[in-house]
């Protein structure tokens, strides 16, 4: 996946924050994958997944795929609407309805074809499936292919090389793909260094999922301001987080806001709210229990994909970040 990778994706920076490292007092590396292409860490799988594809077909002397398929809340849909152009592959994505619709128009900005759905895991793999028999088209999945996991761990190999003193990585989780890709890079590496996974309260299975030993989807999922993280974790994912993840942590609506706010108002950093899931889990009062040594602790914010019409709930917060 590096090798594919290297000079087609930013190596984001890592950067720091005086303010907020003294409100959870450990030392604070932010890995920025919202100054990716696209806007999120998902280029990352998504152009490890059609480059593989590509070389199979000029190994085997084999046909292009006819297309890509892929169902997605925004980002991972962009992503491989970008690298299915790079490549001149049509590309179909399947989005929810009430998708941002900053991320439905950047996927048309691609060139891909949308085509929408029901805001459910089921509907989602229905309407995907279908195209996918339509088009005759690859399906390419957001959090559950191998190759797309396998690029979202390239960040992991970035945060060790760029922040060797690293204790600890935090990780938003919605399919699992990142916190799983990250996690099979930095244990093979740094067996030493703890992986979290953070997730809304609201979308809990991978805490359920964690805490009760088996896969444990999200039945009926409340929603949530943190609208990449919204799907459940898969079998694909699910062994690796419950092998490799040291701990999942869950965090309040009200817990992502702040943390979101607190990024924008300190850093200057537009990130959209499911960025902000890992701040607010090292925030929180959870993580205080994290043994003190773990002094040095890397969060990645993965996205930047911010619909600014949808921003009202800054306004219903009373005051200043603290």
């Amino acid at each position: 996946a590096e090798r594919r990778l290297r000079g087609r994706v930013h190596r984001t920076p890592v950067l720091t924050c005086a303010g907020l490292e003294r409100m959870a007092g450990r030392r604070l590396l932010f890995k920025c994958e919202l100054f990716q292409r696209t806007g999120s860490f998902k280029i990352r799988g998504a152009l490890n997944a059609v480059r593989s594809l590509v070389e199979e077909s000029e190994r085997t002397g084999g046909e292009l795929p006819r297309a890509v398929v892929t169902h997605s809340s925004g980002n991972h849909g962009q992503a491989l609407a970008c690298a299915a152009q790079a490549e001149r592959i049509p590309a179909y994505v399947v989005v929810p309805r009430t998708a941002p619709q900053c991320k439905q128009a950047a996927i048309r900005a691609y060139g891909a074809t949308l085509v929408p759905c029901e805001p459910s895991d089921e509907s989602r793999a229905d309407t995907a499936a279908r195209v996918v028999q339509e088009t005759g088209g690859v399906m390419v999945h957001p959090n559950q292919e191998p190759a797309v996991i396998a690029g979202q761990g390239t960040i992991g190999l970035e945060v060790l090389e760029q922040a060797p003193e690293v204790n600890a990585v935090v990780v938003p989780v919605g399919g699992g793909g990142m916190v799983a890709g990250i996690a099979v890079a930095i244990k093979a590496l740094r067996p030493d260094v703890k992986v979290f996974a953070a997730e809304p309260s609201n979308v809990d299975d991978c805490y359920q999922s964690k805490v009760r030993g088996e896969l444990t989807p999200n039945l009926h999922p409340r929603d949530t301001i943190a609208d990449a993280v919204k799907t459940s974790i898969g079998p694909n994912t699910w062994p690796i987080i419950r092998d490799l993840v040291d701990d999942v942590l869950t965090v309040s609506e009200e817990e992502i806001k702040r943390a979101t706010r607190l990024v924008w108002e300190r850093m200057k950093l537009l990130i959209e709210p499911t960025a902000g899931v890992g701040l607010a889990a090292v925030l929180s009062e959870k993580f205080q229990a994290v043994p003190r040594d773990v002094e040095n602790v890397c969060i990645v914010l993965c996205g930047g994909n911010v619909d600014l019409r949808t921003l009202t709930w800054l306004t219903d917060l009373s005051g200043k970040a603290e």
